[in-house]
């Protein structure tokens, strides 16, 4: 009968930690039901690829995962200070097959890892083209103190804290920051993230494919506005996106000199505004302004 009672003891553990696990996975599918989780869920192929290679890298983790937490909890119990049953005897001699074992598995799983994310991290450099013959849509980007500036030089619009694209239509981001502090650009739903940095330039290529409203930001901790650097990103068709250039370009007000310097001052929380850019050559000034001979940063800006 102890015997008995033992075992439905040790049952009743396993089952209560099943209800436990059962429990969280409902309750983690109820907060995520209806909710815009970025991560999982892609509006991008970029973004479907990164979703694909995390599910895959997490299930390989997860194969040699549980069983060493199976394994480590059922050590754990069995040489528990309380089970006089159990001994240990520190005189044992090792076994030569299981410390191979011990070797021999892991490393087996990191080659499998490393030849899944070799190539894939080449295939999703942000650097890249997605599709090579078509003309991409290009958006300058420059990082600000606490705000986004969005600069489409073909045509001669600009916006701060809201961009529009078109849907199934490469994009391609030139990023850097203008008298701020490093930031990460990121669109969870499209991409990920990447740097923009005074007198240097980034490049991130991507491809939206669902029109929606997704939400922006700095992944980076860069100050007090941090928490306010956010925009909208608005994926359209391609007539709406035709229709909105039109209209900023009939009423948006003028980016020049004195504009721009206002905006260079920090600011929280800025809302959405519309520009018309008659200078196409904002983002190559804001980069020479840092960069002068021998290297050294000049300030200042001139139209």
């Amino acid at each position: 009968m102890p015997k008995n009672r033992k075992k439905n003891g040790h049952g009743g553990i396993v089952g209560g930690l099943f209800l436990v696990l059962l429990s969280l996975t409902l309750l983690i599918a109820t907060l995520l039901h209806g909710n815009n989780i970025a991560l999982f869920n892609p509006k991008g192929m970029i973004a479907h690829e990164q979703l694909r290679l995390m599910i895959l890298v997490v299930s390989i983790l997860l194969i040699i995962a549980i069983p060493t937490l199976t394994l480590l909890f059922f050590t754990a119990w069995r040489y528990r200070e309380s089970n006089t049953k159990s001994t240990h005897d520190p005189n044992v001699r090792h076994n030569k097959l299981i410390d191979v074992g011990m070797w021999l598995i892991p490393s087996s799983f990191m080659a499998v890892l490393a030849l899944i994310m070799w190539p894939a991290t080449h295939r999703l450099e942000p650097q890249k083209a997605i599709h090579p013959d078509a003309k991409p849509l290009t958006v300058q980007v420059v990082s600000m103190r606490w705000k986004w500036l969005f600069i489409y030089p073909e045509q001669r619009i600009a916006t701060v804290n809201y961009l529009q694209i078109p849907a199934h239509t490469p994009i391609r981001f030139d990023l850097t920051a203008d008298n701020a502090p490093m930031s990460s650009f990121w669109i969870p739903n499209l991409a990920g993230m990447l740097y923009t940095m005074t007198g240097h330039t980034n490049r991130l290529n991507l491809v939206a494919d669902t029109p929606g409203d997704y939400p922006g930001s700095s992944a980076e901790i860069n100050g007090a506005g941090f928490a306010g650097m956010k925009f909208t990103t608005k994926v359209s068709s391609h007539a709406d996106f035709d229709r909105w250039v039109g209209g900023v370009q009939a009423s948006g007000k003028t980016l020049d000199t004195t504009e721009y310097e206002r905006l260079l001052e920090p600011s929280e929380n800025n809302p959405a505004a519309l520009y018309v850019t008659p200078n196409p050559d904002i983002y190559d000034k804001v980069l020479m302004k840092y960069t002068g001979p021998g290297g050294h940063m000049h300030h200042g800006m001139h139209y």
